[in-house]
């Protein structure tokens, strides 16, 4: 057996950004703009509990795609071994020729990078450009003012990406301008705009300007360890909920053999009270994904799913009882 040889300076990009503000969009822009024939491997970690955005992304591509998901909270919690154990099966998989790796919009990116640390000491990971996608929109919203995690979210940037800029206000992007002036620290964090997460694939390739140090150690629980799983219940369906960071999330997993009324569903959706709706559903008319962020929901029809699965996020701790027998109405009676 011919022993294959070793993962060596894989380039490596984290893009990172607050809840809502199109990591994913902005990915699936990236993965369908690559090289044709180059291996592209995806690390993504999500706060909620089920994982809902490697369904977002799509099937893996004909071995040119590969997909991992740390759910659960920051991945970079107790000493990052979620991160590492998921990152070091991806690699081994895949063996890809670049990495995106997406942290949670509540994680903690400067953590996030300095557990990298020693796969780039080793060798096997080249750290190139950290994209940090904002809304500038949010940029005077005290809540963002306020967060630890938006004000590392830019510190660590090589490239700020203003995202969705065709919603914008005559001043806002020059807000965020004075905003990003005022952090700067003797380093100009260099802005692009960009409409539908349309990030240019050689912003990948500047280098990292990351400076590795000693990571703090913050308060919240770890995340599981990849493929930790829970399994299903009698009844079809798990539900699971995460706090932390300000927020509060409920998730639920259902089995494959529940199929949902699409029109039903897009209704429901629609009018869900809370911040932050994503969720991938098998339904009567195909597979799709719905993501509703800033109270606009989109649909993108997707070719397969291994189950159906959505996540609420919101400041608030949502009536999750109610939300859960909404999504048991919208059950496929045909």
């Amino acid at each position: 057996m011919t022993q294959k040889e070793p993962i060596r300076e894989v380039p490596a990009n984290v893009i990172t950004g607050f809840l809502g503000v199109g990591k994913t969009t902005a990915i699936r822009h990236l993965l369908d703009s690559k090289p044709a024939g180059e291996r592209w491997a995806v690390l993504v970690n999500e706060f909620g509990e089920v994982g809902v955005d490697g369904g977002l992304f799509g099937p893996e591509k004909d071995g040119e795609v590969f997909i991992r998901e740390v759910p659960g909270g920051c991945m970079c919690c107790t000493t990052g071994l979620p991160m590492q154990v998921a990152l070091n099966q991806l690699l081994a998989r895949a063996r890809p020729q670049r990495l995106l790796i997406e942290p949670t919009g509540l994680g903690h990116p400067r953590e996030v990078l300095s557990t990298l640390s020693d796969a780039v000491r080793a060798g096997v990971l080249d750290l190139r450009a950290t994209l940090t996608l904002v809304d500038a929109r949010c940029i005077e919203d005290e809540r963002y003012l306020r967060s630890d995690s938006f004000r590392q979210q830019l510190e660590v940037a090589d490239l700020v990406v203003a995202n969705k800029s065709d919603l914008y206000g005559p001043q806002e992007l020059e807000s965020l301008r004075r905003y990003l002036s005022f952090l700067q620290d003797d380093t100009e964090i260099t802005l692009q705009a960009v409409e539908q997460g349309r990030i240019q694939p050689d912003w990948l390739y500047a280098p990292s300007g990351f400076r590795i140090t000693a990571g703090h150690k913050h308060g919240h629980r770890a995340a599981p360890l990849p493929d930790e799983q829970e399994p299903l219940s009698e009844c079809g369906y798990l539900r699971l909920e995460n706090s932390g960071e300000g927020y509060h999330s409920c998730g639920w997993r259902f089995d494959p053999t529940l199929v949902f009324d699409y029109e039903q569903l897009f209704s429901l959706i629609s009018g869900v009270d809370a911040e932050r709706v994503k969720g991938v559903f098998i339904t009567e008319q195909g597979v799709f994904g719905f993501n509703k962020a800033d109270s606009v929901l989109s649909v993108l029809e997707l070719d397969d799913a291994l189950d159906s699965r959505v996540e609420a996020i919101d400041p608030k701790r949502r009536d999750w009882d109610k939300m859960e027998s909404g999504w048991l109405s919208t059950l496929s009676t045909g």
